[in-house]
């Protein structure tokens, strides 16, 4: 997933709800053809409805040393 992101927002070390804040912040500056992806330590659930809600699609994917990889975008 990380090839297709235009942004990356490392948030495994932050605590809540800093990685929600930010994560919604940096959404707010990506372009309607761009990609974020999120890294997280743990699945953020609260975060899936918030994107709902606002429009955005996204996938998650866990990695082999536990990462929970997040690419977010834009509906079309």
């Amino acid at each position: 997933m990380r090839a297709e992101a235009d942004k990356i927002l490392d948030a495994r070390l932050m605590e809540p709800p800093e990685p929600f804040v930010l994560t919604m912040e940096a959404l707010d500056t990506i372009g309607a053809d761009e990609k974020l992806l999120l890294l997280l330590s743990r699945e953020p659930h609260p975060l899936y409805r918030a994107l709902e809600l606002n429009g955005f699609a996204w996938q998650t994917e866990r990695t082999p040393d536990g990462t929970v990889e997040i690419l977010i975008w834009h509906k079309p």
